[in-house]
């Protein structure tokens, strides 16, 4: 039996965006909420009542600006709870130097490769989840700085990735704004919207 791919987003909008160009046969598209306490007990709630080849968090995201455009199309390598830590008067301390787990969970290899394959305009990074979306230029450029290999942030990927347990897992972003300071007159919803669809019609390829 050929087991369904499983793609997860927050809101209805991303899910629509995705069935519009994903394989409906072979595909299962679901809103799980925003936030990644939402996305983990939503994927979760989804992985306890089916059975599904591998895990795909996607949706639309914020890009770092050199990194990764507005329309853009990012799979996340990595993706990181960049700010599950604590603050400390030298700087953030990520919850490894705490000792108390992990912040970072990789995409399954050969998922990537695949994705990357079926996807080759994609820009490849890290995908920052972040509970609190970033509003200021000084948070994005801490952001980047302790960051490198980061591209873009949305709220729901880390969650999703944990709740995908030993799974295949891996992140599909398009870009819809510049993280930085917030500026709703910037963001692209439309354009980035239009993108996710295109990317979708890859998944079913790259994971079957």
């Amino acid at each position: 039996m050929v087991f369904p791919l499983l793609v997860v987003t927050a809101v209805a909008a991303e899910a629509d965006a995705v069935r519009a160009g994903a394989d409906a046969g072979h595909v299962v598209v679901e809103p799980v909420g925003v936030g990644p306490a939402a996305a983990a007990a939503g994927t979760a709630r989804l992985l306890a009542t089916g059975r599904y080849r591998a895990v795909i968090s996607a949706g639309i995201a914020g890009g770092f600006p050199g990194r990764a455009p507005v329309g853009a199309t990012v799979i996340g390598a990595r993706s990181i709870a960049a700010d599950l830590g604590a603050e400390s008067p030298d700087g953030f301390l990520p919850i490894e130097e705490l000792g108390f787990g992990l912040s970072r969970v990789d995409a399954d290899p050969a998922l990537l490769k695949n994705l990357t394959s079926a996807l080759p305009g994609a820009i490849v990074g890290d995908v920052l989840t972040l509970a609190t979306v970033t509003g200021t230029a000084t948070t994005a450029e801490q952001l980047r700085s302790r960051y490198p290999a980061a591209v873009a942030e949305a709220m729901e990927g880390f969650g999703v990735a944990v709740a995908a347990g030993d799974l295949p897992f891996a992140e599909l972003r398009a870009i819809s704004n510049p993280i930085g300071p917030r500026d709703r007159a910037a963001w692209r919803l439309k354009e980035a919207f239009a993108a996710l669809s295109t990317a979708s019609e890859a998944l079913w390829t790259a994971c079957g």
